[in-house]
């Protein structure tokens, strides 16, 4: 079982022009303490299950240029690119960049996109059917694909289209680097991951996560794909760690979080037994989210939950 952390909250105190340097010490602690991955979702303003709209927030892609120079080991990604904020020849461009500044350490995470207020803030345009923004993410990823591996490209997709493209240098990664997508739909975007993705990330219990494996495995079977080629990752969100009841409820009250938002608070005998169930659905790395950045959560994760599984 390997470990990673997601930043969904870029809250690092009340001075926001030092969110950098709070996301930066994240980095290099996990960095130094065994974890295999750090991601940033990819928005520009901040989604309702996190926080306020209006919250400080950073752009993606420009922290994981600077998280790749200050960082040695950890695997980095956004969870997840939508295809409509970035033309996908872009996109392959910049992540190439990234993989380079990392020396081979970018996971390039990719979705479907969903939260229209950014979209009409942003002057996107956002399809309203799922269908379409699924078929948009197949698309992007064989033109991405084609860009990072082909001396020149010519592509034409239903959606995007290069002519004779020139992407240099190409990644560090080879063939390329892996390809995370981001989204549970068991219709259309498992098959998606079945037919372009190597890692497929979902949210759920336990059960659930299961279940969504079993989805996705149908899927290679019918694509001829071998499901062991991808990585299967879970996101385990909004962690509060304390060492006893009693301590949530006083870290809860003390960080000001209120009662409408939903917590995994838990003790690390009760997160041992959450993440003992999610390797045992078939999950490979668990990707945890803690509320606020809380460090003491992380802390405690490092030392009492961590080690019983690496």
């Amino acid at each position: 079982m390997k470990f990673g952390v997601h930043s969904p909250s870029w809250f690092y105190g009340d001075d926001p022009h030092e969110i950098f340097e709070g996301i930066k010490r994240k980095a290099q602690y996990l960095d130094t303490h065994g974890y295999a991955w750090l991601s940033v979702m990819d928005h520009l303003i901040q989604i309702p299950i996190v926080g306020r709209a209006d919250e400080p927030f950073m752009e993606g892609w420009t922290v994981l240029s600077a998280l790749a120079a200050v960082t040695s080991k950890l695997r980095l990604a956004t969870l997840v690119s939508s295809v409509a904020y970035r033309n996908p020849a872009l996109l392959a461009k910049m992540a190439a960049g990234v993989d380079i500044i990392s020396r081979g350490r970018l996971t390039l995470g990719l979705g479907a996109g969903w939260h229209e207020p950014e979209y009409k803030q942003y002057n996107w345009e956002f399809p309203p059917k799922p269908a379409t923004r699924i078929g948009q993410l197949e698309d992007a990823v064989r033109l991405i694909k084609a860009m990072w591996t082909q001396s020149r490209t010519t592509y034409h997709g239903k959606y995007f289209k290069v002519e004779d493209a020139i992407l240099e240098p190409k990644p560090v990664q080879k063939p390329h680097p892996p390809i995370m997508i981001g989204g549970s739909g068991e219709q259309l975007t498992l098959r998606v991951v079945a037919r372009v993705g190597t890692a497929t990330n979902l949210f759920g219990d336990p059960e659930t996560i299961k279940h969504k494996y079993d989805v996705l495995k149908q899927h290679c079977e019918k694509e001829g794909r071998n499901y062991d080629e991808i990585e299967r990752t879970n996101q385990f969100g909004n962690l509060l760690l304390a060492r006893t009841e009693a301590e949530l409820k006083a870290k809860r009250a003390r960080l000001q979080i209120p009662d409408s938002v939903r917590l995994n608070a838990l003790t690390p005998v009760q997160a041992i037994a959450m993440i003992g169930q999610y390797e045992r659905a078939g999950t490979q790395m668990v990707i945890s989210t803690f509320v606020r950045n809380d460090q003491e959560s992380l802390e405690l994760f490092t030392s009492d939950v961590k080690p019983l599984f690496t």
